[in-house]
């Protein structure tokens, strides 16, 4: 197995909204996250025509507003993860912390001190902090005064936040993120463009739109970070599903490539070639969409070129399969994707097919695109962990997924390509996004709450914690180390 870079960034990965809590705690403001509803149908709830983003407290259940506490327990948590030996803690700023209607000029200055303090705590423990800017968590205002990012005035109001962020927390933090998982838009616009039947998502033109005014706000970040530091690197945050044709049809090749184009490249090409890729065109026809009905400048187009992203980020938990074809076929779930069934791959407790072959591509196909460094911000196994009557939580499928897709990456750097780091998702244990459940796992670390938010929330080390440590112990060389536990 090809070793890994000596600078490699192992660590993990979460977001505000599904571990901090604390969701009206020193002035912060609620966010999108505040008003999904949990249960496993929030999704289908939020696509409803008549949801509007309000926040019923007799109707639904909101995990999102305890999460696990982290607001609180912060120090624990992170002395844990140095203690697993993380040299990098992916993690997001909360917007509405910072600015709790999203629209104000002054900040909230109790928001600012809890991520100072957040921050001085993973330096201290020699973890160095990847701080997601927007991570499913725009202020809920935004959503509801504003329609969401479909709106331009948006862009200022970002501008605005990043600038107090890389300002505040600029000579401490070397890596940041613009948007997470920008692309899932094109199957649920409420997570990352704040866009809901209600204010506008059932019309492509508000998506595409959404995702221009994304596309020069990232940029403007760009812009903001370097001039403030020129040491800093900003990533774009892509959710990429490896894609295969179901067989060797020409229109399913045809319609796999199409897929790629469209969701796998589209977002990453604009914020790292600076520019909308050839196949715009057709992918905008395609959704109804005529490049004349887009509100894009030629300052903004110009801002694009003159200020891409440094390097590219990624979640990858799945492959897919294109199969334009046949009328029916057996399905699968996934991080709202789903799809046809692969027959070679198992899946997880959720319906995720498991591919670490995949990942190897994924690095593969991004790396030879775009000459860029890769960061693998998310990858994990979603499952249902069992404490036992020891105390003990034995979760060897974790680890087997986890290996596996360690040697892909090393498999991808074998073939050259270069990778800046690995955080898994979900360190800790947290609420889902997809499902508003605790009870779907992914942490190193056990958090005692159940899916009503009922439990001490204790902290416990799962056996995959005393795995993953010798990991990045021995920089990814021991795969198969035998622990104490």
């Amino acid at each position: 197995m090809t070793k890994f870079p000596n600078n490699f960034l192992w660590g993990g990965a979460t977001a505000a909204n599904q571990l901090e809590g604390g969701w009206q705690e020193n002035n912060r403001g609620p966010s999108i996250a505040d008003a999904l509803p949990g249960g496993k149908k929030r999704m289908q709830v939020i696509n409803q025509p008549n949801f509007d983003w309000t926040i019923d407290e007799k109707k639904y259940n909101y995990p999102n507003h305890f999460g696990i506490d982290h607001y609180h327990r912060y120090k624990e948590d992170i002395t844990l993860f140095a203690e697993m030996g993380f040299k990098v803690y992916r993690f997001s700023v909360a917007w509405s912390r910072i600015f709790p209607q999203g629209d104000e000029i002054q900040p909230n200055e109790a928001g600012l001190k809890f991520y100072d303090n957040l921050i001085d705590e993973c330096l201290k423990n020699n973890i160095e902090p990847l701080i997601t800017l927007s991570h499913y968590e725009m202020p809920l205002n935004l959503a509801k005064k504003y329609g969401g990012w479909k709106n331009k005035q948006l862009i200022n109001f970002f501008e605005h936040f990043v600038r107090i962020v890389v300002t505040r927390f600029g000579s401490k933090v070397r890596y940041f993120l613009t948007f997470n998982e920008i692309n899932s838009a094109a199957h649920f616009p409420a997570l990352s463009q704040g866009l809901v039947p209600e204010n506008g998502a059932t019309n492509k033109k508000n998506i595409f739109q959404a995702w221009h005014n994304q596309f020069v706000a990232s940029s403007k970040a760009v812009q903001i970070a370097h001039n403030f530091n020129s040491q800093i690197k900003v990533g774009c945050m892509i959710l990429y599903a490896t894609s295969y044709a179901y067989n060797s049809n020409p229109i399913n090749q045809l319609s796999n490539l199409h897929n790629n184009q469209n969701f796998n490249f589209f977002c990453a090409d604009v914020q790292i070639r600076g520019e909308y890729p050839s196949y715009s065109h057709r992918y905008l026809k395609e959704n109804g969409v005529s490049e004349n009905d887009l509100d894009r400048t030629t300052d903004e187009l110009a801002l694009l070129k003159e200020y891409p992203v440094d390097f590219i980020s990624f979640s990858y938990y799945m492959s897919s399969v294109i199969d334009a074809t046949a009328a029916t076929n057996e399905t699968v779930a996934g991080n709202l994707l789903g799809g046809v069934k692969n027959p070679f791959l198992k899946a997880s407790d959720w319906g995720w097919q498991i591919d670490p072959t995949g990942l190897q591509i994924s690095l593969n196909e991004l790396y030879d695109r775009y000459h860029k460094p890769l960061f693998i911000v998310e990858n994990g196994l979603g499952a249902k962990d069992k404490v036992e009557t020891n105390g003990k939580i034995y979760d060897d499928y974790r680890i087997n997924y986890l290996k596996y897709h360690i040697q892909a990456i090393s498999a991808a750097i074998e073939d050259g390509v270069e990778v800046m780091g690995y955080t898994p998702w979900g360190c800790i244990d947290l609420v889902s996004a997809s499902t508003g459940e605790m009870s779907k796992r992914y942490g190193f670390i056990y958090v005692d709450l159940d899916d009503n938010g009922h439990g001490t929330a204790k902290r416990l080390r799962k056996k995959s914690f005393a795995w993953y440590k010798k990991v990045i112990e021995t920089n990814g060389a021991d795969l198969d180390n035998t622990i104490n536990y």
